[in-house]
């Protein structure tokens, strides 16, 4: 938007988007080299199948796709298959940087899009090499766009097996030297102490790898991309990516604001109802293909909306395929520019599809992930009932199970189910806030209920209507603040843990510890802490009960807290000496840095 907005509606950038773009597009090659760096070669064996099953044949039928169409449409076969060619791509730009963002990287869908995007990146070097065989005759650029640009090449002139030689150099230079040469070439740069050279060898490292795949008639993002991955396992990998990715973010931001700018809106009003008709039927027909590939692969619900959304567009690299086809004469230049406009319209219009994602599609499958279900059908009955089996309750469950004592789980988080029965423990998917569903589990015969729900009102609840039915029954609950656990405690609750406490009170030893305490006194100050909160805990229980009633301070419970904190340094301040047979010699900080531990 702000592109179009200096460029077509007022004026300040004119025909210099071109040119900038030209620069804008290293935000590309930046981006993939960081994306490299996230992987190494087992990584990308490993998703072997869904790189050449998955993005290959999102590129065959999409091609296909466009070929039918644009030939159905009066185009001769061969800029057809151009125009086919180049709607098969997506932008890797919008693309990635969306899902980095939102953080569906790691997702089904996100892997999916991802697969499909370096496959669609590798497939531009024959797309690159094809486009000039389909030459028309008669066809062709005219004026200053006419011609291949005067760039340096090193293949230009050269014989057919010489060009696939030097292409096949280029490749083993870059990771050759990625793997061999660039450890000792960092190590040189570190020892200098100097991050602004550092900052200038990996700026220098992407442009040069750019460069030489340029001269050899490469996509340069490739190139980058192969260097990524040739680094992941280098000492070096997280500085080189907190140096690159501010200048990433930077000309990938100027890339998109250039597409805005490069919009001509004189073709756009001549011929505006057929640039928007061309723009939704290549979105709709990319839809239709990803959709398919999405059921035949297993990407259903959310992940498959998420990978059919994120792909329906065309790519940055359309443009360069443009530019080529017109160059080699495939494609006409009034061809090349309405279809340029189509190429930016589909980008302009992908945020609004990840809006529609986000507002339409992801509430959807949450409620449907919260609806209510039927519980599972509890076969069995145990002395002990742990509700919730979260990070808190799955902790509880193999205590309990590693002293034999028979249990019976119940969660609504059907992933944390699942994880419960692959280590053997009993577990049912169910909402234990439901009496009948504790009946079935046998509460009425059961000794000890954990309450470890990972909801606050839900878990006082529970505590309430189980003190109601069953008096007897002995409740623990799992608390995550203080007044959390007053109210706990007031619906019933018979033993009541903060889930922060205890490790927060291991992590207060260990600080003493550091910091020169005898690790038997601070074990010692640990123990003090407790008591003196289990002297003062009814008192400030009955003091919170005022505030809990309206008194939005309660000086009681104030002057209560303060006292605790008083006795606690007097605890604190009590003369200490190790036992005389201990032969612990003085604190000093280890060698290492890391602070001995507790016991």
């Amino acid at each position: 938007m702000a592109g179009v907005v200096i460029g077509p509606v007022t004026g300040l950038v004119g025909q210099e988007a071109a040119i900038i773009q030209h620069f804008a597009e290293f935000g590309v090659v930046m981006m993939l080299f960081l994306v490299g760096m996230e992987l190494d070669p087992k990584s990308l064996w490993a998703m072997r199948l869904q790189l050449l099953g998955l993005g290959g044949l999102q590129v065959v039928l999409t091609s296909a796709a466009g070929m039918a169409i644009a030939g159905w449409l009066g185009l001769p076969w061969q800029t057809a298959l151009a125009v086919g060619l180049i709607f098969s791509l997506s932008s890797t730009a919008i693309v990635l940087q969306t899902l980095n963002e939102k953080g569906l990287t790691k997702t089904r869908g996100g892997r999916g899009a991802f697969s499909v995007l370096l496959f669609q990146d590798i497939a531009v070097i024959p797309m690159l090499a094809l486009i000039p065989l389909l030459a028309l005759s008669g066809a062709g650029a005219t004026g200053p766009e006419a011609g291949h640009h005067g760039g340096l090449s090193l293949v230009a002139d050269l014989p057919d097996w010489a060009h696939a030689l030097v292409v096949v150099g280029a490749v083993a230079a870059v990771i050759v030297g990625g793997h061999y040469l660039s450890r000792p070439l960092f190590r040189y740069v570190v020892r200098s102490g100097m991050r602004e050279v550092f900052t200038a060898t990996a700026l220098m490292l992407v442009i040069g790898i750019a460069a030489l795949m340029s001269v050899v008639n490469l996509s340069p993002a490739l190139g980058a991309f192969l260097a990524g991955v040739v680094l992941a396992n280098s000492e070096f990998r997280h500085e080189l990516e907190a140096n690159i990715e501010p200048f990433k973010g930077l000309l990938l931001g100027l890339f998109f604001i250039t597409v805005g700018a490069g919009i001509n809106f004189e073709v756009l009003a001549a011929q505006g109802g057929k640039v928007l008709a061309l723009g939704l039927a290549v979105m709709a027909v990319k839809a239709a293909v990803l959709l398919g590939l999405a059921l035949l692969f297993g990407l259903r619900g959310r992940d498959g909306w998420l990978f059919v959304l994120g792909l329906a567009q065309a790519g940055e690299f359309g443009f360069v395929l443009l530019t080529y086809s017109m160059q080699s004469r495939v494609m006409p230049a009034d061809l090349a520019q309405l279809l340029s406009l189509v190429v930016a319209l589909s980008m302009f219009l992908t945020p609004l599809l990840f809006i529609a994602y986000d507002r339409l599609i992801l509430p959807r499958y949450r409620e449907d992930r919260n609806a209510p279900r039927e519980g599972d059908a509890i076969g069995e009955q145990a002395p002990v009932i742990v509700a919730g089996v979260g990070r808190f309750g799955q902790i509880v469950c193999r205590l309990l199970r590693a002293n034999n004592i028979p249990i019976v789980a119940l969660d609504l988080a059907l992933d944390q189910i699942e994880n419960l029965r692959r280590i053997h423990i009993k577990s049912y998917f169910g909402d234990a806030s439901r009496l009948d569903l504790l009946d079935t589990a046998g509460i009425a015969q059961a000794r000890l209920l954990v309450v470890a729900i990972d909801d606050r009102e839900r878990a006082v609840a529970l505590v309430h209507l189980v003190k109601r039915h069953y008096p007897g029954l002995w409740v623990l609950a799992r608390a995550f603040d203080r007044g959390h656990g007053y109210e706990l405690r007031r619906a019933g609750a018979d033993e009541v843990v903060s889930e922060t406490y205890h490790s927060a009170l291991e992590l207060g030893g260990q600080a003493l510890t550091a910091f020169g305490v005898h690790p038997l006194r601070a074990r010692r100050m640990t123990w003090a802490f407790i008591n003196n909160e289990k002297e003062h805990e009814d008192e400030l229980f009955e003091a919170w009960k005022e505030i809990e009633e309206g008194i939005r301070f309660s000086p009681r419970y104030g002057e209560l807290f303060m006292k605790l904190e008083e006795t606690l340094s007097q605890v604190m301040r009590q003369d200490w000496q190790p036992p005389s047979r201990d032969e612990v010699p003085p604190w000093r900080p280890p060698e290492s840095g890391v602070a001995p531990g507790g016991d």
